[in-house]
């Protein structure tokens, strides 16, 4: 990416102090996605201590020069870079004894107590407090270059999803399936996948969250195929359905129900609706059709640098600061800018399970929908 497409770190960081919690002079970032969010640095392990007026990102010695030069390219921001010599404890005391008074806060759905433990035994003179969802409330509106990112993404997974029935056929098992699916993502570049791929068919359709098996698809399987890939840091996850020669009348149901579902869940997106209101347009039409009993999960969940962020579009009930979002009170109502995924789903034991899943981008005047793939149940 050339300078204009650069993430806005510095600008990230200035929004990180607009509201700090009262006398919280300092932070330790400690989530993965949230330090890359901040920094740009996507290693497998460090730290990023922030201040209003500085912030540093710990290192150990396999990572110090590749940050080194990454910073120089542009490619991390322009953060101090503290590498260790010692132990971590020891260099968090020396960073934060040059940072203003007040306590330290840090991201206690992500630090352990043996390690908030060890901080405090090491920086004495400091108090450490828990602070929830305090990087999350900002990722919460995508930036330009985050679109761009998941646009490509979804680009790609969509690309993939096109290409599906070249793998699936009678005799082949659920695992050589994902792996078919996952060696595509490969090919078309993708950093890795954005979860496990889920190749589910027959009664194993109607596990939502079903890991492949080496189950062989047989004539009539309803077949749920749930992927995406990452790409600059960011996730595309789609969902489409297969069945296996001809299926059952009340399977065809199923999926005209939840295609149903999903349509009436994409008309209720758009900015300043409230989220239960997205699962519950999708729980009407299910409902209707009989399926209200078969719903096993929220309607749709924030995508960005991890498949599952805020805003969780469920019922009303769900979506009270859960760990890893923000409170209800800040997610209760959809933004433009907001990227979800909108995937209704129903499951029923003996008949299988129905799922179709589609990733948004939340405008003024509804959404705009970022994975363009068909949806008709392909037959195989």
């Amino acid at each position: 990416m050339g300078d204009f497409d650069r993430p806005d770190w510095s600008g990230r960081l200035r929004r990180v102090w607009r509201t700090p919690p009262a006398d919280v002079s300092a932070l330790v970032v400690s989530s993965p996605a949230n330090i890359k969010y901040l920094s740009g640095f996507d290693g497998s392990a460090g730290l990023l201590l922030t201040s209003p007026d500085r912030t540093w990102l710990l290192v150990d010695g396999r990572y110090d020069r590749s940050a080194r030069l990454s910073r120089a390219a542009g490619q991390l921001a322009d953060v101090e870079i503290a590498t260790l010599t010692g132990s971590v404890e020891r260099l968090l005391s020396t960073l934060i004894s040059d940072v203003g008074s007040g306590s330290v806060g840090f991201e206690a759905h992500h630090v352990t107590v043996a390690t908030l433990r060890s901080w405090e035994r090491t920086c004495v003179e400091r108090t450490f407090v828990a602070t929830a969802n305090w990087i999350e409330r900002l990722r919460i509106i995508k930036e330009r270059t985050e679109l761009i990112a998941i646009r490509r993404a979804c680009a790609v997974t969509s690309d993939i999803a096109r290409e599906l029935g070249r793998w699936l056929r009678e005799g082949r098992t659920e695992r050589e399936i994902a792996w078919d699916i996952d060696e595509a993502m490969r090919r078309a570049g993708v950093t890795r996948p954005a979860f496990e791929t889920i190749v589910a068919s027959g009664p194993n359709s109607a596990l939502p969250h079903a890991r492949p098996t080496d189950r062989q698809l047989q004539r009539g399987d309803l077949v749920v195929l749930d992927f995406g890939g990452v790409l600059d840091g960011y996730c595309g996850d789609l969902t489409r359905m297969a069945g296996v020669g001809e299926v059952t009348a009340e399977a065809r149901g199923l999926f005209e129900a939840v295609r149903a579902a999903q349509v009436a869940a994409l008309a209720a997106v758009r900015a300043e609706a409230p989220v239960f209101e997205v699962d519950a347009a999708a729980r009407r039409v299910l409902s209707t059709h009989g399926f209200g009993d078969a719903i096993l999960h929220a309607t749709g969940h924030g995508l960005g640098l991890e498949v599952h962020e805020a805003p969780r579009l469920g019922r009303r009930s769900e979506s009270s600061d859960r760990v890893g979002e923000p409170s209800e009170r800040e997610m209760d109502r959809l933004a433009a800018g907001m990227v979800c995924t909108i995937e209704p789903g129903a499951y029923v034991e003996g008949v299988g399970g129905v799922r179709l899943e589609d990733d948004v981008v939340v405008t003024d005047e509804g959404c705009e929908v970022l994975t363009e793939a068909p949806r008709d149940l392909l037959l195989v």
